[in-house]
């Protein structure tokens, strides 16, 4: 992108120590211009000080920071085309809401501020509240308050520093779509740092999983949660069952395992890790994927499913879909979601069960991993 108006923002090599302390490893990554990236990870991960070194409240230790053709590494944070907008809001609490909007344009000496402060306001939706103060208005009207504020002076790209972590969940929720509604009219590029996946998740066309100082896997939230090629992104996202298993054969497009006595088929095409006859993986299913069936009914499960037995240890009706924990010889405590459609009584604790679904849903990763990675962090 050679235009001075926009251009992706790359990361080439940067990282970040403290002492002995690597705060973020070395990472190349680039945010392409206009979309909506996020940085997910758990405290601690590097997520924020990336964002920090974007912004240039952070010197990275090594490599460099680009902002379309204009390498920015050693550019203060004022001579920078972004804008941050913290948890904080740090809106003036002595001004009104036009006014905290029209300060960066008064700051810059521009004297006819109403059209753009309008049209700024209009855009948040909050053209009616121009003249109260902050303290009148609701923690998601401060937000919008403040992303007004950051978009009036024009950058090239907007970062955001777990800007609803203070809203309630039902305001997060709505923010969530607010923030990509305006993201989406004004086309500027944003980078959201947040530890919140369901958010990531709903907001960003990229997610970024941090872990450790690294990317652990990068690309569009469907990826992410139906191909992860770690167990931290698996369990990070979402919730995941591993089963140990001893790879059987391969079978043209499949590849069949051993596990517990019985046999589990997947797709070639979604191992991650090496499948020479006898080696060790685990299989991974989301329990969404996963269909229970009375023990006393077995008989009526399709064929060509994969399937387990076990005995149900806990329901727990969550309104939309009732969770199981089933305890299996092949997987202990693995977690069935089922829609509350048709509600068989029988699924109750102490119930002997078929756990089954299709192979296509069914993912492996290297064995060597650990099955519990990124389980604490998504807690």
């Amino acid at each position: 992108m050679t235009n001075e108006n926009g251009g992706d923002v790359r990361l080439a090599g940067i990282g970040k120590t403290y002492g002995s302390f690597t705060a973020v490893h070395p990472l190349d990554l680039t945010v392409p211009e206009g979309s909506f990236f996020a940085l997910l990870g758990a405290s601690g991960c590097g997520k924020t000080t990336t964002l920090r070194m974007i912004a240039g409240l952070e010197e990275p230790s090594c490599g460099t920071v680009h902002l379309g053709d204009q390498d920015v590494t050693h550019l203060p944070p004022y001579k920078r085309p972004v804008n941050t907008v913290f948890q904080s809001y740090a809106l003036f609490p002595h001004l009104d809401v036009f006014e905290n909007v029209a300060f960066g344009l008064r700051r810059r000496g521009i004297k006819s501020v109403k059209k753009q402060v309008g049209e700024m306001l209009d855009l948040v939706q909050l053209g009616e509240q121009a003249r109260k103060k902050p303290h009148q208005l609701s923690g998601g009207q401060q937000q919008r308050v403040a992303v007004a504020r950051a978009l009036i002076n024009h950058p090239k790209v907007l970062l955001l520093d777990e800007p609803l972590g203070a809203l309630d969940l039902k305001l997060r929720r709505q923010m969530q779509l607010e923030l990509k509604r305006i993201q989406t009219e004004v086309g500027i590029t944003f980078v959201h740092v947040t530890h919140d996946q369901e958010e990531a998740m709903t907001m960003a066309d990229t997610v970024a999983v941090m872990n450790a100082g690294r990317v652990e896997q990068l690309g569009p939230p469907t990826d992410l949660y139906e191909h992860p090629r770690t167990t931290f992104v698996a369990n990070f996202l979402g919730t995941s069952n591993f089963i140990e298993a001893e790879v059987d054969s391969r079978t043209g497009e499949d590849v069949v395992l051993r596990a517990g006595g019985g046999k589990l088929v997947l797709p070639a095409a979604r191992c991650t890790a090496p499948t020479p006859a006898g080696g060790r993986i685990l299989a991974g299913v989301r329990p969404e994927k996963i269909s229970l069936t009375h023990a006393a009914d077995a008989g009526t499960v399709p064929a060509g499913r994969n399937r387990i037995t076990g005995t149900i240890a806990d329901a727990s009706f969550i309104g939309v879909r009732t969770q199981y924990v089933v305890d299996s010889p092949v997987c202990r405590d693995f977690a069935v979601y089922v829609q509350n459609v048709d509600r068989d009584p029988r699924l109750i604790p102490g119930a002997e069960v078929v756990l089954h679904w299709s192979p296509a849903h069914t993912f492996a990763l290297d064995a060597a991993q650990d099955a519990d990675a990124g389980v604490e962090e998504a807690a």
